[in-house]
């Protein structure tokens, strides 16, 4: 490790999942673990560049300290790693990308590869990838029925196209970059599953 490793902090009630997510991610980065949402909370500092949440946790849910994080102001990217479906009540979430379990050694290796290149981007495009990034789970995981009755789904689709219209950003590579891991990421997890992984 040097001191140009970025900081991974991954938080999950599971001891035993977690310590192997962080063994997997040590190859590559510094992992500092916690095992509940307040540890988490208590070890969240601006030396963190990704966070990995479990949303179903005792006490301080994941969801709770996602919030935590997003009114302290921190400056990093989160993405959800759970067991929880996404479901439309994501819309409002500020998280920065979602991966739903279980999770192979190369589905978490990409999701962090494409939270650090998404760090490089302005504000305005990681937002516009967030929401893209829950576009594309809700219709994945929804009919077309649900999304055409989803007040949020609609909401989504117009904050998207309004950052859309905005001023451009000049990062065409890393988007294209981020886009192949991404469909490298949910092609997996949708293997998986006719595999009966899950």
């Amino acid at each position: 490790m040097t001191a140009e490793d970025p900081t991974v902090l991954v938080v999950e009630d599971n001891e035993q999942l977690a310590d192997m997510y962080a063994e997997w991610l040590a190859e590559t980065t510094t992992v500092v673990t916690a095992y509940s949402g307040r540890e988490a909370l208590a070890l969240l500092t601006d030396r963190i560049d990704i966070v990995l949440l479990d949303r179903l946790m005792p006490g301080l849910s994941g969801d709770e300290v996602l919030g935590r994080i997003r009114e302290r102001g921190l400056d990093c990217r989160v993405a959800l790693v759970t067991a929880v479906e996404p479901d439309v009540d994501i819309v409002e979430m500020e998280f920065d990308d979602y991966l739903t379990k279980p999770v192979r050694k190369r589905d978490l290796y990409h999701l962090v590869e494409a939270l650090l290149t998404r760090s490089a981007y302005t504000e305005p495009v990681r937002k516009e990838r967030a929401l893209a990034e829950k576009r594309a789970l809700l219709e994945e995981g929804l009919s077309e029925d649900e999304l055409r009755a989803s007040a949020e789904y609609d909401d989504l689709l117009g904050a998207l196209d309004s950052l859309r219209e905005g001023p451009r950003d000049s990062a065409p590579r890393w988007r294209a970059a981020e886009r192949g891991a991404t469909v490298f990421r949910r092609l997996s997890h949708h293997l998986r599953r006719e595999e009966g992984d899950e």
